[in-house]
């Protein structure tokens, strides 16, 4: 479920710790038993014999026989203690489901022994209260400055209009999550710590804000290391759902994987062009970056579509996946334009995306790609001056681009 940390932890580990327990008693008896196996997706089709889930890697068939016990699971109490007796007959296409079994020697199906059910429009419903408290009770941001001594953060918000900051300061008992290196999903997200949270990171927090916004308590905290990378378009390969670029900054040739949780748009020509103008002091008395003008700001994809402002989107919950919503304008704005494809550009293209920070910059995953983006980055050449086709920052990741900096939570 979305940021709902310690209900989220309890129902993704609670089944594990009980099967693991189950287990563990089984093979004290029978040393040599083949272990079962937890699948967690979402149902994509299902009939008396089977249930056909898709999970972030496959999809497998989990075959019912007249011993498989069927549990449904609330999404605001996800706790297998208080999972109530279900059936069959419950469970639909979309759904969110856990079963557990002895995966077959080819890896495509397992006779399941239990299934654990969460409806789609429970969770949808849960999705919503959540989406509302990250509205009224949320921030997203840059951390600018972190202090050890003070356990304090130093976050700069941005919006359409300009830019803001305020102090972070967890709770006594907030509860952090960082994102796991070349990862871009949520549910692969690893329990965080302050001492983690470095300048730069994209950091989004649920808690209380003082009345003159200055300041922020927080209670629950997401942080992680993104980049920022642009470059025209070598090749395309629509099977494998990849491209590869060429760095504007290093020369070098980048291949990016187009993920479920990747949002693609397109940027329209004349809303670029007069985007990026703003950028320069232009149009309508905008700014450059950084000094109030139109400038990116932290936004969701992990994978998945904002709709409101600052809040989790509506993406998978439950069992394990999450998306999270969008933080201001910007959002709103990048939601509207047109949804692209890998097949939907062509060699040539000039591109820019972002990603998770990792040791092999040879590949990574794209948590957005934005296409149509020429004007910001002709741009940021041009205030580079001529440090700019030598390396310099008009294309090394200090170009600014609406709606592409920035996170949001798969």
């Amino acid at each position: 479920m979305k940021f709902a940390f310690s209900n989220k932890t309890h129902f993704f580990l609670a089944p594990i710790f009980f099967l693991a327990s189950a287990i563990m008693g089984l093979n004290a008896q029978t040393p040599d038993a083949i272990k079962p196996v937890v699948i967690t997706g979402d149902v994509v089709s299902v009939s008396d014999a089977k249930i056909v889930i898709k999970t972030k890697d496959a999809s497998i068939e989990a075959v019912v026989t007249a011993s498989t016990a069927f549990k449904r699971v609330a999404p605001d109490k996800p706790i297998l203690k208080d999972a109530t007796p279900s059936t069959l007959a419950e469970i639909s296409i979309g759904d969110r489901v856990m079963a557990s079994g002895v995966l077959a020697a080819d890896g495509k199906s397992l006779p399941a022994r239990s299934v654990y059910l969460m409806k789609k429009l429970d969770i949808a419903h849960k999705n919503a209260k959540e989406a509302e408290l990250w509205r009224t009770r949320g921030i997203a941001g840059k951390v600018t400055a972190v202090n050890p001594q003070t356990h304090q953060v130093t976050v700069e918000i941005r919006t359409l209009t300009g830019s803001s900051t305020t102090v972070l300061t967890p709770k006594a008992d907030a509860k952090f999550k960082r994102y796991a290196p070349n990862s871009v999903r949520y549910d692969e997200a690893l329990d965080g710590s302050l001492a983690e949270i470095k300048q730069g990171d994209m950091i989004r927090a649920l808690g209380d804000k003082s009345a003159d916004g200055a300041s922020f308590s927080a209670e629950q905290i997401v942080t992680g290391a993104f980049q920022t990378i642009a470059g025209p378009v070598k090749s395309i390969d629509t099977v494998k759902n990849e491209v590869v670029i060429t760095d504007l900054q290093t020369k070098k040739d980048i291949t990016v994987e187009l993920v479920n949780a990747s949002v693609m748009k397109k940027f329209p020509a004349e809303m670029a062009e007069r985007l990026a103008g703003g950028q320069m002091g232009g149009a309508g008395g905008m700014r450059p970056p950084g000094q109030g003008g139109v400038t990116a700001q932290p936004v969701a994809p992990i994978g998945q579509r904002p709709p409101t402002d600052g809040a989790p989107g509506q993406g998978r919950s439950g069992f394990g996946g999450q998306r999270a919503g969008g933080s201001g304008g910007i959002d709103e704005m990048l939601d509207r334009f047109p949804n692209i494809t890998a097949a939907d550009l062509k060699v040539g293209d000039m591109i820019a995306i972002s990603s998770s920070k990792s040791s092999n910059m040879s590949r990574v995953s794209a948590i957005k790609l934005l296409a149509g983006v020429e004007p910001f980055l002709r741009m940021a050449q041009a205030t580079a001056g001529p440090a700019a086709g030598r390396g310099g920052r008009g294309v090394d990741g200090g170009f600014t681009i609406p709606g592409l900096d920035g996170i949001g939570f798969p």
